[in-house]
């Protein structure tokens, strides 16, 4: 079915032709001009300032803006190595390709850089002034080697012992080109003198962080830097050099790559690729910010880079190693108090379970249930489920989806042991999900060698929906049971990431469910379902008739109201059909994590429109879509965010959540996010994300509360 069309032209009329309105007044805007649009790449980066915001909130324990340190900067590796690669292949390929917002590749790029730079400052700032005194005075001292109270000769030792055998001095010159430089690795740039030859001579050092500890604990709790400590001693990789002058460099490569669906081995393909990305184009080269001109000269000869991809960056390059230092043990005073889920009420013990393993399916054949993480277990929901499916005599398959796991789930190991046992196992396994592809391809071939049905999806699709299908013989037939999920079927992750699972046995849901598995798995041109909405065919459209039939009703006179959370806003249609919403009069909230490329309360476009971003201890991702008319009302939770490759390039699926009292969890829970004033920034008509400051309410903290309450109300 074909998605909606929309008035790309609407306005809403005022009370004076714009001739008229006073010049203090703002214009009224068009849902086409650009002006109402926020360009992806930016608004990205607006998500993390948030996070570096977090970093310097001094009302945080010390060691949770350490993390937030170190989440910065691995938040915008990733984002150099495939947003911004993108943008540069754009360029090289004289591509003019311009979003809703009209800005050019190379102005986004210009953005880019201003705003990238921008945030290094006031990273390395709060980190040199803020953070590492902080952490001193409660007893963790990072130091430079000249600041250490240790002997020099203990760190000689130490460094003679532990770091001179694994270090790779590299010479530059006649015959010796320069280096290879992998993909985030953390290097020496070494300006040389030979005294015998009266020639200055040029060397890389790489800092072996990926085998040593980035932080050398020279004495309990007191930690030297690795490269500090090999630049103390460069004399002795060197020896009768002089040393002229060092620093340090790191190189971000292009790490995004596209495999062919159409090679006779996807598996093998997908390999083939991740060997490759090694070598990616270099799209970000930092340096340090006191390196000897001629030094940063050369790097940028050597590595064929531009001025503007160069960021000189003020003390230690990649703070992402910060987690060495997060993970210490102890120091509980300056950590928030540690939380541990809570199984769900209704998969809590019941009378005459043995060994503490409740029975999952029974309550799901009584009632839906509605398992919220990390505020609830994964392990005695998830994972629980699927290992009652392996042991029941009775279950005849299983079937999964796996985009990304970690590698102690048990869910994998559970599908090999159900295969191992006879049972149908299917896994549909996405080789393509970034930078989980070598795990994913590890998970294929295990589950490839007991017998299961392994298959990687759709050719030109990733398959990103979140299902577990089990089947059941029972007494009058075969029964379905279901798991819908928000996120990845992932165990780390469910203790850090915020999300939903539906388990139900819904006859509809469990057939349509079944019918997705079997395209998948097989041949066929999809039906839309009657329930659930799968993308691609048939999520965008529905999607927009729910916005539409709102606006019916809100022009009717019932009340009516969309409410949606979710990581990313960035589809035009999409935003196009709120934006017709708004201009109706519909009020419209929003909770969006992460980019939105809508802009709320512009004059004539998006008057009725709130966003509200939330980011703190848990990360937001679960996907909830309402939508309010008279006495109906529609919720759908699932997989997908509003953009172009949800909808478009990946297999995604949301389900409708119908009954009542679920329907209720879901609108609390989201009127808390719209209520939290601690850790909530609001989007403004300019496009500037500002923080409430109240500091009364906190969404994580009340629905902790909530849950530990709802436990005990069910103990009792």
């Amino acid at each position: 079915m074909s998605d909606t069309q929309l008035d790309t032209g609407q306005t809403t009329t005022t009370d004076a032709p714009a001739d008229r309105r006073p010049e203090t007044e703002a214009p009224v805007r068009e849902i086409a001009d650009p002006a109402v649009y926020v360009n992806r790449e930016l608004s990205w980066l607006d998500f993390n300032d948030r996070v570096l915001q977090l970093a310097e909130d001094e009302s945080l324990p010390l060691m949770e803006r350490v993390k937030f340190l170190a989440i910065f900067t691995t938040n915008l590796d990733e984002y150099f190595m495939v947003r911004v690669a993108g943008v540069h292949d754009q360029l090289d390929a004289r591509v003019d390709a311009r979003g809703p917002d009209g800005l050019s590749p190379t102005q986004v790029l210009q953005g880019i850089s201003e705003k990238v730079r921008e945030l290094d400052r006031r990273q390395a700032r709060q980190f040199t002034e803020i953070v590492r005194p902080g952490l001193a005075r409660d007893g963790i001292r990072i130091v430079s080697c000249e600041e250490s109270s240790a002997p020099a000769s203990l760190i000689a030792r130490h460094f003679r012992e532990e770091i001179f055998p694994v270090l790779t001095p590299l010479a530059i010159g006649p015959g010796r080109p320069f280096p290879y430089i992998s993909n985030l690795s953390l290097s020496l740039i070494v300006r040389l003198h030979d005294p015998d030859l009266d020639l200055d001579l040029y060397a890389r050092v790489k800092v072996p962080k990926e085998v040593l500890p980035r932080f050398v604990e020279i004495s309990p709790d007191t930690f030297i830097p690795l490269e500090q400590v090999i630049a103390r001693h460069l004399d002795a990789l060197f020896p009768g050099m002089e040393i002229i002058s060092y620093d340090l460099f790191r190189v971000t490569r292009d790490a995004d790559f596209e495999v062919s669906d159409e090679a006779d081995d996807l598996l093998q393909a997908v390999e083939d690729e991740l060997r490759r990305r090694r070598f990616g184009e270099v799209v970000r080269l930092e340096v340090g910010a006191s390196m000897d001109p001629a030094l940063r000269s050369r790097l940028i000869e050597w590595l064929d880079v531009d001025e503007v991809q160069v960021y000189d960056v003020e003390g230690m390059l990649d703070f992402g190693d910060l987690w060495e230092i997060a993970g210490l043990e102890g120091h509980s005073e300056i950590r928030q108090a540690p939380w541990t889920p809570i199984t769900h009420p209704a998969f809590g013990p019941n009378p005459g379970d043995q060994d503490d393993q409740p029975d999952v399916f029974a309550p799901m054949r009584t009632h839906d249930v509605l398992v919220h993480y990390p505020y609830q277990s994964f392990a005695t929901s998830v994972e629980r489920f699927v290992k009652q499916a392996v042991d029941d005599p009775n279950v005849l398959a299983i079937k999964m989806t796996v985009y990304r796991t970690s590698d102690d789930s048990a869910l994998v190991p559970s599908l090999i042991e159900a295969a191992e046992k006879g049972k149908q196992a299917v896994c549909l396994v996405e080789l393509k999900a970034r930078f989980d592809e070598r795990q994913n391809i590890g998970w294929s071939r295990a589950l490839e060698e007991v017998g299961a049905h392994v298959v990687h999806g759709i050719p030109g699709l990733k398959t990103h929906a979140k299902a577990i299908l089990v089947v059941r013989r029972e007494r009058g037939g075969v029964r379905h049971y279901v798991m819908i999920g928000t996120g990845n079927f992932h165990a780390k992750n469910a203790r850090l990431y915020e999300d939903f699972g539906l388990f139900t046995t819904d006859r509809e849901i469990g057939q349509e469910v079944a019918n997705l598995f079997n395209t998948l798995t097989g041949y066929g041109h999809p039906a839309r379902e009657r329930k659930v909405l799968v993308a691609p065919h048939s999520m965008r459209g529905p999607l927009i008739e729910e916005i539409d039939r709102t606006i019916a009703a809100h022009q009717a006179g019932e009340p009516a109201r969309i409410a949606m959370k979710m990581n990313s806003l960035v589809d035009h249609q999409c935003i196009e059909a709120l934006y017709r919403a708004s201009q109706a009069g519909v009020p419209i909230d929003l909770n969006v994590r992460g980019i939105c490329c809508l802009l709320p309360g512009v004059p004539g476009v998006s008057e009725t429109i709130k966003v509200v971003s939330v980011v703190g201890r848990f990360l937001e991702h679960s996907r909830i879509y309402s939508f309010h008319r008279g006495d109906e009302h529609v919720y759908y939770i699932g997989s997908a965010d509003l953009m172009p490759r949800n909808l478009d390039t990946r297999v995604e699926l949301l389900v409708p959540v119908e009954h009542p009292e679920l329907q209720l969890e879901l609108e609390d829970t989201l009127e808390r996010c719209f209520a939290d004033d601690t850790n909530a920034w609001t989007l403004d008509s300019e496009g500037t994300w500002n923080r409430r400051e109240g500091r009364t309410r906190s969404v994580h903290r009340e629905l902790m509360e909530r849950t530990i309450h709802q436990a005990s109300t069910a103990a009792s």
